[in-house]
């Protein structure tokens, strides 16, 4: 299931007003980049019942050549072959797999082993990139405001153990038949799990994109 149209457009106009300020010398463009980023958020309001203020605030505070944000994701298997998963405060406790926003000065796969360590208690060793997926073609729920291209690892456990943490209020392994139902899917796809286990059952699958 493709995103909407109206997600679409007002996420390309929100780009397009956020690299032309950045580049804008003339006041009479600034003023019509400032126009169109007024423009998406109101579309985006509209469309997703969000606040229009809130949004054109959360643009605002964007600056640069407007590119695509980076989460990552991490697949991380037991000597059982159970997959690590947590329930995610922020989303009403739902289900997910370890992960986040990239930081400054950390490789992509520095940022998947801290997100895991900070949300589990496990310490990990990032040993594939299984995926790489742009959000908008994988049918995440509720929809994003911003492009994001979702890394997927594989880690292997080197130490620690399960604790939670203030993103974090439980910390489990399941079995493939035993995914939860409540998937927190914003950040992960039952297919997506599924991939994970196949690439953990076959390392020397390829990198999947597309």
């Amino acid at each position: 299931m493709s995103e909407p149209a109206w997600l679409i457009w007002a996420r390309e106009i929100q780009a397009i007003s956020q690299t032309g300020l950045t580049y804008a010398q003339d006041p009479f463009d600034k003023e019509r980049y400032e126009m169109l980023r007024a423009l998406s958020a109101r579309m985006m309001a509209a469309g997703s019942a969000e606040l229009e203020q809130q949004l054109e605030s959360l643009f605002t505070q964007q600056n640069g050549y407007a590119t695509p944000k980076l989460e990552v994701r991490v697949g991380v298997f037991d000597t059982e072959g159970r997959i690590l998963m947590v329930r995610e405060v922020l989303d009403k406790n739902r289900w997910t797999i370890p992960g986040g926003w990239t930081d400054v000065n950390l490789t992509a796969s520095q940022c998947a082993a801290k997100e895991v360590w900070e949300e589990t208690g496990y310490t990990v060793r990032i040993t594939k990139l299984a995926m790489v997926l742009d959000r908008s073609t994988q049918n995440h729920q509720p929809p994003e405001g911003f492009s994001v291209t979702k890394l997927f690892f594989l880690g292997e456990i080197t130490g620690g153990a399960a604790t939670t943490s203030i993103e974090t209020s439980e910390v489990r392994f399941f079995a493939k038949n035993e995914i939860p139902q409540d998937i927190s899917t914003g950040r992960v796809l039952p297919h997506q799990i599924d991939r994970l286990y196949a690439h953990h059952a076959n390392p020397d699958l390829p990198t999947e994109f597309d």
